[in-house]
């Protein structure tokens, strides 16, 4: 198992996570607007209570999103200052997806879950994932919508994780009839994101600092109001 940091300000939490031969030191705070001032420290203390340093580490994992465009910037731009200063690779890790592993973790018997977070402007960021497998699968492509237009790959029984959750009753009653109590307040803890960016960067799929963005999906907006 590779030595790997992983840190994601994306929503109102602050997480960071070190994985280590196995063992795994993580924190997790939910204090919106700090990132700033709480993401750097948090990493140090982590280092420094496991006694290693970032150019001992295999690689750097980071929330890419979607999520909020200030705290995707401060994630993005925070991994590739250390990864560029300690010659590490970056592997890029869908907010969505460790959502659905955070679900997963949390409820081993869920087998579907419908991530949605809050995308300001009446709108939310979406996606569904099989959670049968070690990781979560992703069952359609991640996208911005209205509520509205929420869908569900399939008619059968869903959980719902994620601040967008809030605007359930907005979503279309057949939706709304699909999912299961949603959690309004599970976030992309950077615990959750080590599974997946093991299986990325196992897999070939870590980036020379330079080459990582951020994924916002705003411009990538799902238009289907605008096509009728």
């Amino acid at each position: 198992m590779s030595r790997i940091l992983a840190l994601d300000t994306s929503t109102d939490a602050c997480s960071v996570a070190l994985q280590l031969d196995g063992t795994i030191l993580q924190e997790t705070r939910v204090e919106p607007r700090r990132h700033t001032h709480l993401l750097l420290p948090m990493i140090e203390q982590l280092l420094a209570e496991a006694g290693v340093t970032l150019r001992s580490l295999d690689a750097i994992a980071f929330g890419r999103g979607p999520g909020s465009f200030a705290g995707i910037r401060i994630a993005t731009g925070a991994a590739q200052g250390l990864a560029l200063g300690s010659e590490l690779p970056l592997l890029p890790v869908s907010t969505l997806a460790a959502m659905a592993l955070e679900a997963k973790q949390r409820m081993p018997e869920a087998q579907q879950v419908a991530t949605a977070l809050d995308a300001r402007m009446d709108e939310i960021y979406w996606g569904a994932f099989d959670l049968t497998g070690v990781l979560p699968e992703a069952l359609m492509a991640e996208s911005v919508r209205a509520p509205e237009q929420a869908e569900l790959p399939a008619d059968s029984a869903w959980i719902g994780v994620g601040s967008g959750w809030r605007y359930r009753e907005q979503m279309p009653s057949k939706v709304q009839q699909l999912i299961q109590s949603p959690e309004f307040d599970l976030y992309p803890r950077a615990e959750a994101m080590l599974p997946l960016a093991q299986a990325l960067l196992d897999q070939g799929g870590a980036l020379d600092p330079a080459e990582a963005t951020p994924v916002y999906l705003r411009e990538g907006s799902w238009k289907k109001k605008d096509q009728q």
